[in-house]
This record gives structure tokens, sequence and C-alpha cells, in this order.
């Protein structure tokens, strides 16, 4: 028997029409170490911007929020979907325990584990659920072969709220184990029989109003709302999704709402990344358990929301430590790192061409052949001499993830075309979409036509020698999540095959790319060149041919700015 974690509220009292309960779900996913006020990038504020209101998010305005709805009376629930861990220098340095202390004074009554959780092994997962004030929730985890968590990890938890039990299953990507690093003695099983087992285990004790909290991405939320019998709430992280009743720019309403197997609505709710908003759900169940009626949206917490003065206190007392890790010293340069934007956005360049090859070093392990950077997420250069953390921060400041993705040849190209669509002309130069590369080599002739502007693209086989691109080849691809989902004109990724857009960080990969081959000394090799030449044909079909319309459109004005961070973070 599964020992259960038991929370007791204070007796609050239920509404009086027929047993309704009514609940209040305060949620947060996918905070990624991000304790202190951030900017729109996610990157820690500045003291200009702080200083012209232009921060978000961090503990201290989560406390002032969650302090006014726990104010109201009502019964209220504190969720969070999982990788608290990973992200920022707060967790560099705190290794979980910073994050630790803010969930533990922020009050949060259960949490999934994210796959983001082991990325230091099982053993500083440990120390973490050791510390917290709370369970932390996973059905599909099996850790009873790993010493170091056997029995810490529990399926599901009872809350008594409102004199009624509520039950919290969590369950987490059964990709961790390629995500992460959860040693071989921790599986991770099928989420849809292990969530149905958990929630079968409290029907069984009389409970039936049961949440979820998910890391496992919102398709996959999707599915299990679809094929669990009952659920009612999914808290959803893993993949970073904003859905709001008020932003045209989320993507889906709040709540999305999917019929169980038995005709019963599963309220699915996620509020973005890094605890820019605190989602809010208002739900009352009927005497059945079943959501009769519920109502919610994410509250933006930015400056018009006051910083808890205790928290914050401490918050700033944590980052004290941070400035030694900012010139924490990581390897050394041989060369010049040149990023400057004049040369990264119109050709090959030093800095790109660093980034573009550490990106296909880390992942080698995931059959990548091919990368794709963007000039425009290239911020600045590195001195030849030592290679700081902060340097790299510098240099690479949005804290984008590695996105993998397959591309057919004539995607490749279409790709291709796009970067160099913008190119011909210093007037361009705040687009950014340049490609720099690596595991290919590519012509182009800025003469020509948008759309026919590259001349040949060949791909770097196993043994170094090059090979002419195949349009029908499939290629397996890397590129920061920014341009991934779309950002600088390259739709061609959007519909890309096999995507996975939650990958390590790419500051990250380039720090340890740096450490372990120092010194770095990139050259220009020659991967990108400016010829006058005759422009590729390839089949109309998925091929260059059909991004023409598309790229007259961004020439018209409908671009995106230049940057590196993920369209999604714009939020």
């Amino acid at each position: 028997m599964v020992m259960l974690f038991v929370l007791i509220f204070s007796a609050l009292p239920v509404n009086a029409q027929g047993g309704d309960l009514q609940l209040t779900v305060l949620h947060t996913n996918d905070v990624h170490g991000r304790v202190d006020e951030f900017d729109k990038y996610g990157n820690s504020c500045d003291e200009e911007e702080k200083a012209e209101n232009k921060c978000f998010g961090g503990a201290a305005r989560l406390q002032t929020m969650i302090k006014q709805i726990r104010a109201e009376g009502g019964n209220v629930l504190l969720l969070d979907g999982g990788d608290q861990f990973q992200g920022t220098l707060f967790y560099n340095q705190y290794k979980g325990q910073a994050a630790r202390e803010m969930m533990n004074a922020l009050g949060y009554n259960a949490m999934a584990v994210g796959n983001h959780e082991f990325d230091d092994g099982p053993a500083t997962l440990a120390k973490f659920i050791d510390a917290v004030n709370f369970p932390v929730l996973s059905a599909n985890i099996d850790a009873s072969a790993e010493p170091a968590l056997a029995g810490k990890i529990q399926p599901y938890t009872i809350l008594e709220v409102g004199g009624e039990q509520i039950g919290v299953v969590g369950f987490t990507t059964e990709d961790t184990a390629i995500l992460s690093s959860p040693g071989p003695n921790v599986v991770f099983n099928n989420i849809e029989t292990s969530v149905q087992a958990a929630v079968d285990e409290l029907t069984a004790q009389g409970v039936n109003k049961i949440l979820a909290v998910s890391h496992a991405g919102f398709g996959k939320d999707r599915e299990v709302a679809a094929a669990v019998t009952g659920l009612d709430v999914i808290i959803a992280g893993h993949t970073n999704t904003y859905l709001s009743n008020t932003d045209e720019d989320a993507e889906d309403v709040y709540p999305v709402v999917v019929n169980a197997p038995d005709g019963n609505p599963v309220l699915l709710v996620s509020d973005f990344t890094r605890a820019k908003y605190l989602g809010r759900l208002d739900v009352t169940f009927d005497a059945n358990g079943v959501a009769a009626d519920y109502s919610g949206n994410p509250i933006l917490l930015d400056s018009s929301v006051a910083q808890d003065t205790d928290v914050q206190a401490r918050v700033d007392a944590l980052a004290e430590p941070l400035d030694a890790l900012m010139n924490q010293v990581i390897g050394t340069a041989a060369v010049d790192l040149d990023g400057d934007r004049a040369n990264c956005r119109f050709g090959e360049c030093v800095m790109g061409n660093l980034i573009a090859d550490a990106i296909l070093w880390h992942s080698q392990n995931e059959g990548v052949q091919i990368v794709f950077q963007n000039g425009g997420g290239i911020r600045a250069s590195i001195p030849a001499g030592e290679v700081t953390v902060g340097d790299v921060l510098t240099v690479l400041p949005f804290g984008n993830l590695i996105s993998t993705f397959e591309l057919s040849g004539a995607e490749v190209v279409e790709a291709l075309e796009n970067g160099v669509s913008r190119a011909e002309s210093s007037e361009n130069e705040g687009t950014g979409r340049f490609a720099q590369v690596s595991g290919l080599r590519y012509s182009w002739d800025p003469h020509q036509p948008v759309g026919s502007r590259i001349i040949s693209v060949d791909i770097k086989n196993a043994d170094g020698s090059f090979s002419p691109i195949d349009p029908n080849a499939v290629y397996k691809a890397a590129a920061n999540d920014f341009t991934r989902n779309g950002g600088d004109g390259y739709e061609v990724f959007v519909n890309a095959r096999n995507a996975y857009d939650y990958g390590d960080l790419l500051d990250e990969a380039l720090q340890a790319y740096i450490a372990a081959h120092s010194p770095v000394s990139p050259q220009l090799d020659g991967r990108i060149t400016q010829v006058e030449g005759t422009p590729m044909t390839l089949p109309a079909t998925g091929g260059v041919g059909s991004m023409l319309p598309a790229l007259m459109l961004s020439l018209a004005g409908v671009s995106l700015a230049g940057g590196g961070v993920w369209l999604r973070r714009k939020k």
C-alpha cells in the first residue's frame, strides 16, 4: 500500500446547493529556476528595466497574488506541473534548493515530477523532495530500484479541502530517460495505464474529485483526458502551452475541455512558462464530483503586481553569490569570436560557426546531421582569451532551447532560401534570419530573385566529405526553438516531422562545447559562400518554388524581429 501524503486544510463551508464544492485552483508550470523577476526575453532584469517597470514574474509577485486570492476566503489549492529545475543561475548555484525554499514559502500543495528534475541525477531530486512541505507526484514513475528515490515519489495524494477529499495524481513524460539523467534504475511506465490505475485507487477510497498535475506535454494531456475515466482537471506542463480567453495570440481557450470516456468534462489548463502568469481556475463540482461549472484565465504578473517584501528580500540574498558564477571561466578562445551583427546577418561568421558546431556536437547522440542558427540570435562577440559564463549569456541571452526535427532535402533548401531572402541590403539587417549552419555548406547569389537565391547545397558525410543534397531524402536537423516555431520567417520548420522542442538550453550547450574543446579556434571555412550562378532547380512539391509567395509577403513587411527569443515566449 502506497503511503499517502494527506494535507488537512481548515474546514471551509461547502456550497449549500446539494453538496456542491467550489474550488479555486492556482497553478504554475515550467518555472525553470526563475525565482527572480525577468524581462520580456525571460532573462534577469537589469536596473534600467526595473526602473522602467518592464519586468515580469518572480516568486515575490507570485506570493502577492497568491495571498490576495487566498484572502478571498474560498477553497484554494496551489499546484505545479513540474520542471522547477534548470534554466537560470539560481538553479546552477543552488541545484533546486532555491526553488524548494520559494515553493515552501508560497505554500504549494503538490507538484508533478518534470523531466528536468532529473538533470542532476536522482540524488539531487531526492534532496529536493526531502526538503519540500508537499508531495511530489508521478504515477508512471517506478523508482523502487533507485536507492536515492525509493519511496519518495508518490503516484497521488489526497487533500482535504472544504470538508471534502480532493485527489491529485501526477504523471511525467515517458521520454525522460532520454531527455534527462534519471539513471538506469528509474522506470517510466505507460502514462494512460498508470494514471488510470491511480484514479481507480482513489475512486475505490470514495474520492470523486480528481485533479492531475502533468509534465507530459499538452498533446499527451489531451490523449490522457480522452482515455482515462475519472479525471476532472489536468494542470499541463512540459510544452509551455499558453491558454487564454483574452489574448488572441494564445494557443487555445482557458480551459480546454475534453470529454472523458464516460462523457464527463475534463478541464485542461496551462499558464505558459517561468510563472510570468499565475493560472486561476474556478470550478464547481456537483455532488457526483463532476465539474459542473468553471471559469478562469491566467493572471499576468507584470509590474502592476507588487512584490512581497519578505520573499523579495530572500530572493535578493540568494542572488548575491551569482555574480561570482557569471565570472566563472569555462574555457579559452584562441581567436576572437566574431559575432558582429554586420557579419552574422549577411554571411558566414566565426561565432555562427562556433554556435552551430556546438549544437551539432551536443545533439550527436540524437542523430542530428545538420544545424541552423539564425544570425539575429547572436548578440555579441567574445575576444580571444578566457571565456566566462557571463560572456556566453551575453552572446545568447534569450534562454532558447535546442529543437530537433526532420526535413526533406527540398525543405532544407527552402529554409536556406528564407535565410538569404533579406540579406542583400544593409537596410534589412534587422531581420536576423540569415542561416549560420553546421553539417552542410551552401552558396547563394544575392542578385537572384527572392526564393531562387540558393545555388548549391552539400551535406557533410561522416568521413568529412560532402555530397549534393538529395531533395527527396530526410535529414535530421536541429535549431533553436525560436526558429523551429516559425521565428524569423522559418515557417518551413513549423510543420516539420518528429519535432521535439524541449531540449537543453542553447547557452548551456555552447558552454559545454567550449569547456570540452578549449581552446576553441573556429575559423571561416567556406561553409557559406556568395557567388554568381544559376539557382537550384527542385521539384515544385515541397520545394523552393512553394515558398516564393510567403517570402514576398515577408518582404512586404510581414516579418519578425531578429532576436533569438522563442516565438511563444513573447507572452
